[in-house]
């Protein structure tokens, strides 16, 4: 459910908002954007459905807010592809500098 709620990008522009923006309401999240405040609930609904926001009552409006927690969750699962990442972009850069070392010698030669 994570996956399908970070797919689409106006759920990861709604999100960027609450982290930067705090909690907000629905209309506090449907004024920079230009999308019903209908629209904006059925994104809000997705994201706390899936965990990575949250819901309180602040007299009769719903505020939101980012959970982080599934995020991590995400991360955690993600480290093991972006350590191998890692590892190929640094034999990449060491073939690279071993490549431009030996033409440097090679220009030296000549």
């Amino acid at each position: 459910m994570i996956f399908e709620a970070l797919a689409d990008p106006t759920r990861r522009w709604i999100l960027d908002d609450l982290r930067q923006r705090g909690t907000l309401s629905v209309s506090d999240v449907a004024g920079p954007i230009d999308m019903s405040r209908q629209a904006v609930t059925k994104h809000l609904n997705l994201l706390v459905r899936s965990g990575l926001v949250t819901v309180h009552w602040e007299g009769r409006c719903r505020m939101h807010s980012v959970d982080p927690e599934p995020l991590l969750e995400v991360q955690d699962w993600l480290a093991p592809y972006a350590a191998e990442w890692d590892r190929r972009l640094a034999r990449l850069e060491r073939h690279l500098g071993e490549r431009d070392t030996t033409e440097l010698e090679e220009s030296n030669e000549t």
